[in-house]
């Protein structure tokens, strides 16, 4: 029985599979490799690159061509030593071409390193060619970008030298394969020379971009299995896969093993998938930390990506604008994207993923001073003013252990890469350590919103029949109160009504050096629109 792929390539005989080169486009590759090309294949980690490589490759080979595909990743540890690099590079080409049918002489390959090592993968290719003109070699280099320093450019440079006599005398077409376009790479050599990936590979033709599943394709994944196995998604849990991956592979593909194939509610294939389901696979992917989403997360401590995502998710905006480079780099890595004008993170996963990761050990700390049961009703409902009271006092005292005399607050807790967000996030991490407890939290945070949107949806009762809506406005007070508790109102109470919410708070840090607590710190109950609204005080 086939299933759904979360550790790739995709095997088409094995895995729900939509074809790689019709999310390429066939067509255009076709014509680039026919026209003699060099370019670049680029998208984020897990989105169906290799399955798409492997697979023109083996469409190239049936049509006469000699198509080559080599993965250089293992030489990522060479750094700079060039020598190292390209013998793990050559030995991972040879080995390659001998699986794929096209071996290398023995001979081509110890007269190809008489050039050295700065000589001879150009010199290699190139023998290879000439050897039998009419077979054109196209090489697939996969994983370009996880080399660095002097190794990386002189398989560029190498690669580059052979491109005015491909066709009889070097590769026909080269397709270099990587999270990052090659014009976006700055690397270091060994001497501290930066050097960039477009005046080291300037032939390039063309950058090709994989993107993400379409609506249509991750509902023809996911109807893959149901043609498979009879068990059918509903349209709102089809709604929600959506709204929670917006078609990102990797997601698309663990929720539908996750809810089909890991849990038990699911792997009754007489019933349909439902939207209570994939919630619960929802949950149980983002605790589980797979290898994808760690990988991710890893990134946000690197300071590039950080000075593109922390205003995001502050909702703040730029005090300093970002580089290009940072931004694309963060857009390549598919964590944040730019969709309708804006910029914000790539889907509703993400957007969880995010604040738990950067507040793991502040959300610890609440697990020594908090419990769920302290927080519920006599019927299992939540009283989230005893919740959001608790934070104000824990919030108090924590913060004043980090704040100078009479000045600003200073690493008041962990997280001082994101200090933009700090507050937010601080929030975040005590209600989701305690609404973890039979609950789930929606967020909704981007750039120049000037706020961040909490949606909790709490079930209780007899087998959980009944739901607790609330929303939760976060905002940080920069001009008076009175301001931004009138722009708050107008905000929550559209945002509550949105969300057919049935109890509203605004929450407002006051972060300005030298206001008091007795300022900072209140409790008001106001009237906006029809509905009443809980303001506090931080």
């Amino acid at each position: 029985m086939p299933t759904f792929c979360i550790a790739g390539p995709v095997r088409v005989s094995e895995n729900y599979c939509i074809p790689p080169l019709g999310r390429v486009g066939l067509e255009r590759l076709g014509a680039l490799i026919a026209e003699s090309k060099y370019f670049v294949l680029h998208a984020p980690r897990q989105t169906g690159k290799t399955t798409a490589l492997l697979q023109l490759a083996a469409d190239l080979r049936a049509q006469g061509l000699r198509a080559l595909y080599v993965n250089v990743e293992s030489a990522q540890t060479s750094r700079n030593d060039v020598l190292r690099g390209m013998k793990t590079i050559m030995a991972g080409l040879t080995r390659q071409a001998r699986i794929a049918g096209l071996p290398m002489s023995r001979k081509l390959v110890q007269a190809a390193w008489e050039a050295g090592p700065d000589g001879v993968l150009e010199t290699l290719l190139g023998s290879w060619a000439e050897a039998d003109p009419a077979h054109p070699v196209v090489l697939f280099v996969d994983e370009i970008d996880s080399l660095n320093g002097d190794v990386l450019i002189s398989v560029l440079r190498q690669l580059r030298a052979l491109y005015p006599n491909r066709g009889p005398a070097a590769p026909q077409s080269v397709v270099l394969c990587g999270v990052r376009d090659v014009k976006d790479y700055r690397i270091h050599t060994s001497t501290g020379e930066v050097v960039t990936g477009g005046s080291a590979f300037n032939i390039k033709e063309v950058s090709l971009r994989l993107g993400d599943f379409s609506r249509v394709e991750m509902e023809a994944l996911y109807a893959q299995h149901t043609a498979s196995t009879g068990q059918v998604f509903t349209p709102e849990a089809l709604e929600l896969c959506w709204a929670l991956t917006m078609g990102q592979p990797w997601l698309v593909n663990a929720l539908g093993r996750e809810v089909c194939f890991e849990m038990d509610e699911g792997r009754d294939q007489t019933q349909p998938v439902t939207e209570a389901l994939v919630q619960i696979a929802r949950q149980r992917l983002i605790v589980a930390r797979a290898t994808h989403i760690d990988q991710l997360t890893y990134r946000l401590r690197e300071e590039r990506v950080r000075r593109v995502v922390a205003p995001i998710v502050s909702g703040g905006g730029y005090d300093v604008e970002p580089s290009e480079d940072d931004l694309n780099y963060a857009i390549d890595l598919g964590l944040i994207a730019h969709r309708a004008g804006k910029l914000e993170v790539a889907n509703a996963i993400y957007r969880e993923v995010l604040p738990r990761v950067l507040t793991t050990f502040v959300a610890l700390n609440f697990g020594t001073r908090f419990d769920v049961a302290w927080c519920r009703a006599t019927d299992g409902s939540l009283d989230l003013d005893r919740l959001i009271s608790g934070f104000q006092d824990f919030f108090r005292t924590s913060e004043s252990v980090g704040r100078q005399a009479g000045g600003a607050p200073t690493h008041a807790w962990p997280i001082s890469e994101y200090r933009e967000a700090e507050v937010q996030l601080v929030l975040q991490a005590y209600l989701q350590r305690v609404i973890n407890g039979g609950g789930v939290i929606e967020r909704e945070y981007g750039l120049g919103r000037g706020r961040t949107d909490l949606f909790i949806r709490w079930p209780y009762g007899e087998a959980g029949r009944e739901e607790q809506r609330f929303v939760i406005e976060i905002k940080v007070q920069r001009g008076t109160r009175d301001a931004i508790i009138a722009e708050g109102l107008d905000q929550i109470c559209e945002y509550a009504d949105r969300c057919r919410a049935a109890a509203a708070h605004l929450v407002i840090f006051d972060r300005r050096p030298g206001i008091g607590w007795d300022e900072r710190i209140f409790r008001e109950v106001r009237t906006h629109a029809g509905r009443d609204v809980n303001v506090w005080g931080m």
